[in-house]
């Protein structure tokens, strides 16, 4: 099995040639329908391609959890034909958080970004501690890709900031920016349009998953076209909510209910910490309101499924689709009435923290890897397939052995998750919902067959997750002293880690 080799002797297209190529002709609202490519003009030989490094695109997800993966056949397919992580975790099943550790490979303890708003994180802090620096885009551009970002990026980002020239308001490492604030909805949204702001309506055509979908399909045309490789982040707003399908899925799934696994409406809580303890049993109107939601999320990945469509046919049209990475994840699950808790996140509970990771692309081939990978690895590991200069602020590691097949002598036993909260500012599309619906501040470990949180009030939770998958009995109480301590010291050492070597805890 064969992966490109690094090289560092490519000569890149100058910034200002490659900017210029992207941002000319763009129409305001981009609400062309997409138009099939040319391949005989810009497809590349087979010779001229294996010059030049992989191409990496990941689409990013908010709120997604596995159980949707049945409504997106293409994603499937993905799963089908390369590598499927079925261990990955997210540092904080929390937007933002989550984001800053994708884009830079670090912790929360590491970056400092907790929350989705300042002072404990969001994108003000985010540029304040200048971690805009730190991310795989800058080290992917120095060694001479092209970078776009399309969609959402950090919560609190602002895309009114611009002041209509050529890269204003768009963060150092990124060639091509299309960016919104409040695109939750899917219609009536801005977006920030490498410094110029473009105002989107209602229409069909101004359906925010498929204008990335376009732009999308627009970037990759362009970066063929000019001959460089590239690295393109599509993060969707879809299916965090208010769940709007795009019009023509609006009518799918008719009758659908959320899943009823054990622990949904779970019938005892006593063994569960303080903040979940005393939760009352939902309502019939509550888990009907649970169904309908999850109705409208199963309805709008169907958009998100058509865009991974468009990029590979993109891709394959221009003659790029062997020589590229293509990466499905989420920034964290969604609980749907397990253990009484209605729609939401930022819980350890295994239904917030693990999410998919499918990779597709280059020598990859149909595996499933059940080796603990995280958020923080994303990062370091799209630097080291396109031999860019490795981030040495990075908490993560890089999985190309694992998609190689192979598994490093001193891979994570443990993976770390953090969280501080509640958070409990007013305009924040997260913020906490009915009394308890949210926990305290916790870290939390797992590995391949336990889940440990210790909460900030005391409390402990402990699930054997082999015996007790959907996480019903709390063993903490019957753990051995012994057992106690090397839990808590295990959490320790992960929680005042910092860099790749260090946060490898055996």
């Amino acid at each position: 099995m064969r992966f490109p080799i690094r090289r560092t002797g490519w000569i890149p297209v100058t910034l200002t040639a490659s900017l210029a190529l992207l941002v000319s002709g763009v129409p305001a609202a981009d609400a062309r329908p997409e138009q099939a490519p040319a391949p005989a003009a810009i497809t590349e030989t087979a010779a001229a391609q294996a010059k030049r490094p992989p191409n990496i695109v990941l689409v990013l997800t908010d709120d997604l959890e596995p159980s949707l993966l049945r409504f997106m056949p293409r994603v499937r397919a993905m799963q089908a034909r390369g590598a499927n992580f079925t261990n990955y975790t997210v540092s904080d099943s929390l937007c933002c958080p989550s984001r800053a550790s994708i884009l830079t490979g670090q912790y929360p303890h590491t970056s400092g970004i907790y929350t989705n708003t300042e002072p404990d994180g969001g994108y003000g802090k985010f540029k304040r501690l200048g971690l805009e620096q730190q991310t795989f885009a800058v080290s992917m551009q120095r060694a001479g890709y092209q970078t776009s970002f399309m969609g959402k990026y950090m919560n609190g980002y602002d895309p009114l900031a611009g002041n209509g020239q050529v890269g204003s308001n768009v963060p150092p490492g990124w060639t091509d920016w299309h960016v919104g604030g409040n695109g939750y909805r899917n219609f009536n949204y801005t977006l920030n349009e490498n410094g110029r702001e473009v105002r989107y309506g209602k229409k069909r055509a101004d359906y925010l998953t498929d204008v990335l979908a376009r732009k999308s399909g627009r970037f990759i045309r362009s970066s063929a076209a000019a001959g460089q490789p590239f690295a393109l982040e599509v993060s969707t707003f879809s299916p965090h909510g208010p769940f709007t399908p795009a019009p023509r899925d609006a009518k799918a799934y008719p009758g659908l209910k959320a899943p009823r696994g054990p622990a949904f409406n779970e019938a005892n809580l006593r063994d569960k910490p303080a903040w979940l303890r005393g939760r009352p049993k939902l309502t019939k109107a509550q888990i009907a309101q649970i169904d309908k939601n999850y109705r409208k999320r199963a309805q709008s990945v169907r958009s998100i499924d058509a865009l991974i469509g468009t990029i590979r046919r993109t891709l394959k049209a221009t003659g790029q689709l062997d020589n590229t990475y293509i990466v499905f994840t989420s920034d964290n699950g969604f609980h749907m009435g397990e253990h009484r808790l209605p729609t939401g996140k930022q819980t350890a509970f295994a239904t917030d923290i693990e999410v998919p990771l499918v990779v597709n692309g280059p020598g990859v081939g149909h595996r499933s890897i059940g080796q603990l990978a995280q958020n923080v690895d994303l990062a370091p590991t799209f630097a080291d397939l396109g031999g860019a200069a490795t981030l040495r602020t990075a908490d993560g590691r890089s999985l190309a052995p694992l998609l190689r097949g192979r598994t490093p002598a001193n891979w994570r036993q443990a993976a770390l998750v953090e969280h501080r909260g509640p958070n409990i500012d007013p305009g924040d599309p997260d913020r906490p919902g009915p009394r308890g619906a949210n926990p305290p501040t916790y870290n939390a470990l797992t590995t391949r067959s336990i889940t440990y949180v210790e909460y900030v009030d005391g409390s402990r939770e402990y699930y054997n997750n082999r015996t007790d998958p959907h996480q019903l009995k709390n063993a903490y109480a019957s753990l051995s002293r012994t057992r106690r301590a090397a839990l808590k010291h295990t959490l320790a050492e992960l929680v005042s880690c910092h860099g790749t070597a260090d946060c490898q805890v055996r």
